[in-house]
């Protein structure tokens, strides 16, 4: 088992949050293929869009229902700095997960993260477990209980 799916689970369950982790044969790294893979609506799937705060240097978590962008003057806006790209390694020293696998959860560092409403309109989202392979579903209210993300209209 990869160091990053085990944060995820030791995540979750320093929480109190059970959850099952499925390994998809398919890959899940967009929301799209997220979505065939387990079978929900593209926007059950909660993407973990990262930027660099250009203040802070450090990265900038937001949680996105899978069939909405972040509107980055939004963003910019709910962050109170301006953002930037940021880069894999910045990602990876910061959230301890390569792109295409990034957690709601798990990360080496505190992160800021803001909450796409839309995903409150599910019963249940899936997220990333840590790995482009694996991921796990969790009701909303947990997922913002467990990430500690703020609600906000950052959407285009």
């Amino acid at each position: 088992m990869s160091k990053s799916l085990k944060r995820v689970e030791a995540a979750l369950e320093t929480a109190k949050i059970a959850v099952e982790i499925r390994e998809m044969t398919e890959g899940t790294r967009t929301a799209e293929d997220a979505a065939r893979a387990v079978g929900c609506e593209v926007d059950q799937i909660a993407k973990s869009i990262i930027f660099r705060g250009e203040d802070s240097g450090h990265v900038v978590l937001f949680l996105t229902a899978g069939g909405n962008k972040v509107d980055p003057a939004k963003a910019t806006e709910v962050a109170g700095q301006k953002l930037g790209k940021a880069d894999a390694d910045l990602i990876r020293a910061e959230t301890g997960f390569a792109i295409g696998g990034v957690s709601p959860v798990g990360h080496l560092t505190p992160i800021t993260a803001y909450f796409d409403p839309r995903l409150q309109d599910f019963a249940q989202v899936w997220a990333a477990a840590g790995t482009p392979r694996h991921v796990f579903a969790i009701t909303p209210a947990d997922l913002l209980r467990v990430t500690g993300a703020k609600p906000a209209a950052f959407t285009a």
